[in-house]
């Protein structure tokens, strides 16, 4: 294999065979020989990771009966906070050293400008929440809105990467024409923007990731065949993972075999959703999903957050995005404990027991991402684990969806982007304080010379305050 230098494997190894390319995961035979080459191998793979996570419909914590439960933001502000029993963030804890929570923070320029924009709060919203602008009232191709920062990080770090930036949703988003309110279904369907105007598509199908990620087949023959012998793609690269075993030391051996241990576990559920899918007499919980998607809401996040740890893992992509619902939707969580429908459960009118009920889903989706966290925190580069080098945004443009309110948004930061954040920590804004001033500081902190974003006014410190107080937390 030409890329065997003898005395260690380029950054960029891959594995080859029968249109196959699998990528490898850092390993230690990859860092030159001498303190130098270490020393500059460590700067260009400690740049920091990017994921960004879209939640709809906000928090029931953002309510104000709900934000007097504490349901989101604690009450204490500081390192001394208490998740409470039915705080939506509280399958977090287990993660505390990593989690930072930002409360009381407005998405302004999710709000309605004009006459004509009230009531489609649904339907612009999910441009807003990682561009910070207002999108404009259109159906037509005229689109504006403003580059989301996770684009505007993957311009300055990600180009030195297979893919810049990759884009994933759980939800059908695949809708024609305009959406409701006179709002082009773009705006409802991508939270990625590469230009005001340029949505970028996300990949809801964990089969079209898998392929993207390992060009598992180089020609539509060559995938037909593999999924009619329902061969793994690892067969195909025997020879190459031969020649590249003897090369390393039993460490690296490990964490290779563990590695392709991963990429075929992936692979064979991939291969299970689909073969239940197609096999199965029975009617599909979501009829119109490919057969690579999987009718259990847990299973599909779980697979494609798997898939999305293999792409940093390997360094195939530094910028991730992450849409996790559809507004509007009706869909039905029966893993969650409740049968409402989630859109109808937001607008609980107020209602205490309905307000619970809803937050019962609410958690049901926030505890998803322990699985992820988990992972990355397993996955190992160099002396760190991913979770360490990562810093992953979660929150929601809309705050009280019960009312289409964009006032206290829910936003969480996690893991510790390379020092850069610290977690065990709760900040309070003050009143009035747009999240996109979270944003820019954080956008900063990791190298992107700016200084300004979306409707920001200014910067927000994510450090801890001088000590600890107790509030009344207005969400």
């Amino acid at each position: 294999m030409a890329f065997i230098t003898g005395k260690h494997l380029p950054r960029r190894t891959f594995l080859r065979g029968m249109g196959a390319t699998v990528a490898l995961p850092f390993l230690d035979a990859m860092a030159p020989a001498g303190r130098f080459g270490r020393t500059a191998l460590a700067a260009v793979n400690d740049v920091t990771r990017l994921v960004c996570i879209e939640e709809v419909h906000g928090l029931p914590g953002c309510n104000k009966w709900g934000a007097t439960q504490h349901l989101f933001a604690p009450a204490t502000v500081g390192r001394d906070f208490e998740l409470l029993p039915d705080n939506a963030l509280k399958s977090l804890e287990p993660f505390r050293d990593y989690l930072t929570i930002v409360s009381n923070t407005d998405v302004r320029m999710a709000e309605a400008f004009s006459p004509p924009e009230i009531g489609g709060d649904h339907f612009r919203s999910s441009a807003v929440f990682l561009t910070q602008s207002h999108p404009k009232q259109t159906q037509g191709s005229d689109l504006f809105v403003g580059t989301s920062l996770d684009q505007l990080y993957a311009q300055r770090f990600g180009q030195s990467t297979p893919m810049p930036s990759m884009q994933f949703c759980i939800e059908n988003l695949d809708q024609a024409g305009g959406c409701t309110y006179n709002y082009s279904c773009a705006y409802t369907d991508s939270i990625s923007w590469s230009s005001p105007s340029e949505p970028l598509p996300m990949i809801r199908d964990p089969r079209v990731a898998f392929e993207m990620l390992f060009g598992a087949g180089g020609t539509p023959e060559e995938r037909a065949e593999r999924r009619a012998t329902r061969r793994s793609i690892l067969d195909w690269i025997l020879n190459d993972v031969a020649e590249v075993r003897n090369e390393l030391g039993t460490a690296d051996r490990r964490r290779m075999d563990r590695y392709l241990d991963d990429v075929r576990e992936v692979e064979r559920r991939i291969q299970m959703v689909e073969g239940r899918n197609d096999g199965s007499a029975d009617p599909r919980e979501l009829p119109d999903a490919p057969p690579g998607v999987p009718d259990s809401f847990s299973e599909h996040m779980q697979l494609l957050f798997d898939l999305q740890v293999l792409a940093m893992e390997t360094d195939m992509t530094r910028v991730i995005s992450f849409k996790t619902g559809r507004d509007a939707q009706n869909r039905v969580f029966p893993e969650s404990g409740t049968n409402r429908p989630f859109h109808p459960a937001s607008h609980h009118g107020n209602n205490e027991g309905r307000i619970m009920d809803f937050n019962t889903i609410c958690s049901y989706r926030v505890g998803q991402l322990p699985y992820f966290l988990e992972k990355m925190q397993q996955a190992v580069e160099g002396d760190a684990s991913l979770l360490e080098k990562t810093a992953i945004i979660w929150g929601s443009p809309m705050a009280d969806a019960n009312i289409h309110n964009h006032r206290r948004c829910p936003l969480v930061l996690l893991g510790h982007a390379n020092g850069h954040l610290r977690g065990n920590l709760h900040l309070k804004a003050a009143d009035g304080t747009p999240m996109a001033n979270a944003m820019l500081t954080l956008m900063q902190s990791l190298g992107l010379e700016m200084d300004h974003f979306g409707d920001s006014s200014g910067t927000f410190a994510l450090s801890a305050p001088m000590a600890p107080e107790t509030t009344e937390s207005g969400g």
